[in-house]
């Protein structure tokens, strides 16, 4: 775990001459205005997800540093990986002690409803604000009707590819269908330039291709009254799909993490996969700063939607964001204020623009972004958040359901069937024992 204290961050910040004069009088004019006033002598402690875009976290921790000195606040930002968040949230939740705030992944604040902190009041002052939420945004932030959390952004996911190696396969641009996108995949194998999508459990990326691949054959774990129907016909077509998809991938998909096929990608033995903008940023950065191999990757790497499948429309599964506090803190006013800074107009838009399409907005008001149109290879993501479905698909999004995204249930029944552990019929029982076992 890496510790960042306000002395760390204050020290960062001189060096680099950040927190400069017009973030700080922002965040003192929000001090005088906000309607949560820190305790005194308070201290907060935020548990985040590790950064993948080094320009994200340090336009993060220019906010944090504006809030610490105006808001006269002790900030701690500790960072964890996305597989380490949600056991480290549980812990707190049972424990009553830990983090006051934790920036965590989909529906983890729905594993624990009534520990977390209201957050209706933010909620409603942000909304009213910039636009309103997105409709799957709201869905992440709310509980039983009411606000626990507050979606900040959805990381897109979306088709990373190589153009060249689309070319070579006689593809001019990645297929919109299903079928298309299945024979994309056998020509680039055939290449010797394959594609590789995570079967391991890798929570953001492994969670998103296979929900994709789910939902888009009008398959689901549950029904829109919570019924269990992952045992049907279409799910058994999701699976035959994503076997005859999983046969043209890169050898070792089945162990791999949220950050192995970005390290595939930019190594460059891998040419298709689904991933946020990440690659493509670390490849242009690295470019700009003399690397000639990863500026020629840069130029070559470009974004597409995910393909539609027997559905008919868009059913994609992006990683949300939410932002949650526990009713166990002794700072609940810092804790509100922190939040509502971070998505202030003069946070938020710089924020954006540092994760250079790694993230997207949550909040109507941000669509004009200029992140989304500056460089075209971005535009994509901007819709990410207004195209996802909550990860309960038409479901509920609750305790049960955020137990089973936490279990894996859907990303390991099509691992099994995929890796050969067990036949059609098998793994879609085993899936609905264990959907059971948490919906009973």
């Amino acid at each position: 775990m890496t510790l960042i204290t306000r002395r760390s961050i204050l020290q960062g910040a001189a060096a680099a001459g950040v927190a400069g004069g017009t973030l700080y009088d922002m965040a003192k004019a929000f001090a005088q205005t906000s309607p949560w006033k820190p305790e005194a002598g308070a201290t907060l402690n935020v548990l985040r997800w590790k950064r993948f875009v080094q320009a994200e976290d340090d336009a993060f921790m220019k906010m944090v540093d504006a809030f610490s000195k105006a808001m006269n606040v002790k900030v701690n930002i500790s960072n964890e990986s996305f597989d380490d968040i949600q056991p480290k949230a549980s812990v707190a939740a049972n424990t009553g002690t830990g983090p006051d705030l934790i920036w965590g992944l989909h529906s983890t604040p729905q594993l624990f409803p009534e520990k977390c902190m209201p957050m209706s009041d933010v909620a409603d002052y942000l909304g009213k604000k910039y636009g309103g939420w997105f409709p799957a945004a709201e869905a992440y932030g709310k509980s039983g009707g009411k606000w626990i959390a507050i979606p900040v952004a959805v990381n897109g996911g979306y088709v990373n590819y190589r153009t060249s190696s689309i070319n070579k396969a006689g593809f001019k641009e990645i297929p919109k269908d299903m079928p298309g996108f299945l024979e994309l995949c056998k020509a680039l194998k055939k290449n010797n330039t394959p594609a590789g999508f995570a079967l391991g459990h890798a929570s953001g990326d492994g969670n998103a291709w296979l929900h994709w691949i789910l939902w888009g054959h009008n398959a689901w774990l549950v029904d829109k009254n919570d019924k269990i129907i992952i045992n049907s016909p279409e799910t058994a077509k999701a699976l035959e799909y994503c076997k005859a998809l999983s046969d043209t991938f890169i050898p070792g998909c089945a162990s791999w993490n949220d950050s192995s096929n970005n390290k595939a990608f930019l190594a460059g033995d891998l040419h298709l996969t689904l991933n946020g903008i990440s690659i493509y940023v670390a490849a242009k950065t690295a470019g700009a700063q003399g690397d000639a191999k990863m500026k020629a990757l840069a130029e070559d790497i470009n974004h597409a939607y995910m393909p539609v499948g027997p559905l008919g429309k868009p059913a994609e599964l992006q990683l949300a964001f939410p932002i949650f506090g526990f009713s166990y803190t002794k700072v609940p006013n810092a804790a509100k204020a922190f939040v509502a800074f971070m998505m202030e107009a003069q946070n938020y838009n710089p924020w954006l623009e540092g994760a250079q399409g790694y993230l997207s907005h949550t909040l109507a008001a941000y669509d004009n972004n200029p992140v989304w149109t500056a460089d075209p290879k971005t535009t994509v993501f901007r819709d990410a958040a207004k195209r996802t479905l909550p990860a309960s698909g038409i479901g509920t999004l609750s305790p049960k359901v955020a137990a089973a995204m936490a279990e894996f249930i859907v990303v390991d029944m099509f691992a099994r069937y995929c890796t050969g552990q067990e036949d059609v019929k098998t793994t879609m029982k085993t899936a609905e024992r264990a959907a059971q076992r948490i919906f009973r």
